[in-house]
């Protein structure tokens, strides 16, 4: 088997772990029974070694792939010669659809729906990220597969053949029969099939999804993308803590054979201020409220001195190393797990918190006195720590900076913490001054030293001309209005010279010494962004243009990877990431009101 491209994939979870189901019926990407555990399936990133769990005909067939309407129910259909089969993936939910207990488990449903089909189950289990080979016994009721301390069952009612570190079984279904596969991870042994009732599990499953989905508050066109949206955004929620990881995978390259690979099955401050607003706005309050709860709980625990990105519980590893007996993804070595960038201190994560707790407020929210207190300390360490240079909103890996974007956001967890002190009656007077005077010497500061007068634009770091993507987001911060002529001309610039038509790149790696080889392809959030800040600028057709070109580079399911290659238009990196698709729903919601005639937005 070759590797797939990364677009060629579904998602299926059930909020505490996840698995990418290819075009061909193969999982190639599980982890159980946490999204940041060692993988069971991960032929994605060695095609030998990795393992997989296929479904599909042993003959040749035309395929194609669906979810069922409004869910996370994933149908593809296998046409061949003889007949035609439906393969029906899910992962059930707790007892009576809890999204707080799993029962960490993929149930695979066949159904012969024309014809007579042959088709073959593969079971190639491989845990620890494939350093584990666990030996496979065929059972009365499936397979059981034992590692060092970690076992895993698949129960079916098929014969199954245990050979060379698989299992295979070949069946043939005729029009109405169908046969039920289902992988228990943490079991010892596998019960009968029927114990699994998945007919039942997957009726409870979608109720859950479909109620889920009535629930949006949206009016506008694409509603079908923003469903889809929102339902992969709840498929990468830990439920347990409330987290939610920025992709469900590691290591999937940035280009192709390079070495920009990293482990985004972790939950970053960065993303915290656009996922909660576009949660309130959408009535998604419940999981606003839980999102909310985890990010006070996690920067509560280490006392002011915020990280870049949390684990999704406090047990989780985050300490990086390669693993160099898996190849990586079409070769792209090396495979990380674990993410140093956890270390790295950057100025923007306090402006992100404060906004996320001014977003909580905006939204009926209470600021009680223990929230208080890290609003005061969060601001605090600005004041102290602002002109000292950072890695940036990019974790660079090379030299420290002074970054734009960092000392915008500097500036935003100040003006915010003032207002929302003076709106309150917090605070004392003479800090709330000094936050405010700070800020002002901030915004003077990134006026004089952060912008170009060549380019008419402002650059990514103090002391250079080069442009980054993320100052288009200067205009919907505050800091000037967005038709504020360096606004607009900071957006023509950076789309200038970033863009390539609609697609974007976050700032030239070849010029500025990330401290890493290679290039990478254009970031899909930063498309999202340029559209918006368009939209804010007033230009809603050529911003309704763009989205819709944006759409097309979604997946045949509406799923987005975190980049898209410039040149091949082929997905590259993590997939599928929440910051792509929370840049998708702010976009879509705030052109769906301009063209609507309402004032464009500014809302991130």
């Amino acid at each position: 088997m070759a590797y797939k491209p990364i677009g060629d994939y579904g998602l299926i979870g059930d909020m505490h772990s996840c698995a990418l189901v290819g075009l061909d019926g193969s999982i190639d990407w599980a982890c159980f029974p946490r999204f940041d555990s060692p993988s069971v399936f991960a032929a994605i990133l060695d095609d030998e070694k990795g393992g997989r769990f296929r479904i599909a005909p042993t003959q040749a067939y035309e395929v194609s792939q669906r979810y069922l309407p409004d869910t996370n129910i994933l149908s593809t259909v296998f046409q061949t010669s003889s007949g035609e089969l439906e393969l029906v993936d899910f992962m059930p939910l707790g007892p009576d659809g809890d999204p707080l207990a799993s029962p960490h488990e993929i149930h695979r449903l066949v159904r012969c729906t024309r014809g007579e089909v042959e088709a073959s189950c593969l079971f190639q289990p491989r845990f620890d990220y494939a350093a584990d080979v666990p030996r496979l016994e065929a059972h009365a009721h499936g397979v059981i597969a034992r590692g060092q301390g970690e076992t895993g069952v698949l129960s079916a009612d098929q014969s199954f053949l245990v050979e060379g570190g698989a299992a295979v079984a070949r069946f043939t279904l005729t029009q109405g029969q169908e046969a039920a596969f289902v992988y228990a991870h943490g079991r010892a042994s596998p019960p009968s099939v029927a114990t699994f009732s998945s007919q039942s599990r997957v009726l409870e499953a979608q109720r859950y999804w479909v109620s889920l989905a009535e629930g949006i508050d949206y009016e506008g066109p694409w509603r079908d993308q923003v469903i889809r949206s929102v339902l992969v955004l709840h498929l990468l929620t830990y439920q347990p803590s409330g987290a939610m990881v920025a992709a469900a995978t590691t290591s999937l390259p940035e280009a192709i054979g390079g070495q920009r690979n990293w482990d985004y099955r972790y939950c970053w401050v960065r993303d915290a201020v656009f996922v909660l607003g576009i949660l309130f706005r959408l009535g998604d309050n419940d999981e606003a409220q839980r999102f909310y709860g985890w990010l006070l709980d996690a920067s509560t625990a280490t006392d002011r001195s915020v990280h870049v990105l949390y684990g999704i519980a406090p047990e989780s590893d985050l300490t990086e190393r390669e693993l160099e007996h898996l190849e990586g993804y079409k070769g792209s070595r090396p495979v990380r797990i674990g993410n140093g960038a956890a270390e790295q201190f950057q100025l923007d994560v306090y402006g992100e918190l404060i906004m996320s707790v001014d977003t909580w407020h905006r939204y009926g929210g209470d600021i009680d006195a223990k929230t208080w207190d890290l609003v005061q300390g969060f601001a605090e360490r600005v004041v102290k720590n602002w002109q000292s240079p950072d890695r940036g909103i990019w974790e660079i890996r090379g030299p420290e900076g002074h970054f734009v974007f960092s000392k915008v956001m500097s500036w935003v967890a100040l003006y915010r913490a003032a207002s929302l002190a003076r709106h309150l009656g917090l605070g004392n007077e003479l800090d709330v001054s000094r936050w405010e005077q700070t800020a002002e010497q901030i915004k003077q500061e990134v006026m004089q030293r952060g912008w170009s007068e060549e380019k008419q634009s402002f650059v990514q770091r103090y002391g250079s001309d080069d442009l980054d993507a993320s100052n288009l987001l200067i205009g919907y911060l505050g800091f000037l209005l967005p038709e504020d002529p360096r606004i607009r001309s900071t957006v023509q610039a950076t789309w200038q010279e970033l863009g390539e038509g609609t697609l974007m790149r976050r700032y030239e790696s070849s010029a500025i010494g990330d401290g890493l080889q290679g290039e990478e392809g254009a970031f899909t959030i930063c498309s999202f962004w340029l559209i918006g800040a368009l939209l804010a600028c007033g230009r809603v057709q050529e911003a309704h243009t763009m989205f819709e070109e944006m759409l097309g580079y979604s997946n045949h399911l509406g799923l987005f990877a975190e980049m898209i290659d410039p040149v091949t238009k082929e997905m590259l990196g993590n997939f599928p990431q929440a910051f792509s698709h929370v840049g998708l729903l702010h976009t879509a919601r705030n052109l769906a009101a301009a063209l609507r005639g309402e004032s464009p937005k500014t809302e991130v």
